[in-house]
């Protein structure tokens, strides 16, 4: 544990303005999603505790929202677990490409590796030197776990004041944040756009015949097509 704050407060001396504001805006933005999804999802009927163990263990916004949707969606919680799953393994790559940022120590490895998100990988990455990535991966993302969960916690306590989702349009929120977290992909990529589509289509073939949340897991079939494309012949 000594060895993981006396990283914390080297990473910091080496930072410079720039970063910290970058770093400092996209907490803000995480902080408003995790207050969304704490209210959400004690608002649609899960218990505050839910949403507050979830972003402690799970911490992944992307997971905890489909997994939260689908249980309020009505699907059972192997399918619920299974699509957060499915959703998370792309960090297993993240963690191969941050590797020598977290450190030797057990715990500063296993630590690093529960912080390891789309964007402290990405603050990491874009650093030119091993000692300023090093401090952008672990500022980035102690501030980040900090923010999330305290904000989850916020949402979750007002959330149960909320009552009735639907009277607010917060049920919606669920889908519009997840259509939010693609729309880069799809922008970006035309085979990503046709998985999607294919995807979709599943879902929406297999929906009046199978319980809630497996459609969503039968839309990876987008993905699978995706990945056979690519691969190398």
């Amino acid at each position: 544990m000594r060895s993981l704050l006396r990283t914390s407060r080297t990473s910091a001396g080496v930072l410079d303005t720039a970063l910290l504001r970058d770093v400092s805006l996209v907490c803000l933005a995480s902080g408003v999603v995790g207050v969304s999804f704490g209210a959400i999802a004690v608002a649609g009927g899960l218990p505050v505790w839910v949403p507050v163990v979830m972003s402690l263990v799970v911490y992944a916004g992307s997971a905890q929202f489909s997994t939260v949707g689908v249980l309020l969606a009505g699907g059972g919680p192997f399918a619920a677990a299974a699509t957060g799953l499915l959703l998370n393994t792309r960090t297993a790559a993240f963690s191969l490409a941050v590797a020598d940022v977290l450190g030797r120590g057990r715990v500063s490895r296993f630590v690093g590796a529960h912080l390891v998100t789309d964007e402290t990988v990405a603050f990491a990455l874009a650093q030119p030197d091993p000692a300023r990535r090093r401090a952008a991966f672990w500022v980035s993302g102690l501030g980040l776990f900090a923010v999330w969960n305290v904000c989850v916690l916020g949402g979750a306590l007002a959330g149960s004041a909320l009552g009735d989702t639907g009277t607010y349009g917060l049920d919606a929120a669920f889908p519009a944040v997840l259509a939010a977290l693609v729309l880069p992909a799809l922008r970006d990529d035309a085979g990503v756009r046709r998985a999607a589509v294919l995807g979709a289509v599943v879902a929406l073939a297999v929906t009046p015949s199978v319980p809630a949340g497996v459609p969503v897991l039968l839309a990876l079939t987008g993905l699978f097509a995706l990945a056979l494309s690519r691969r190398p012949v």
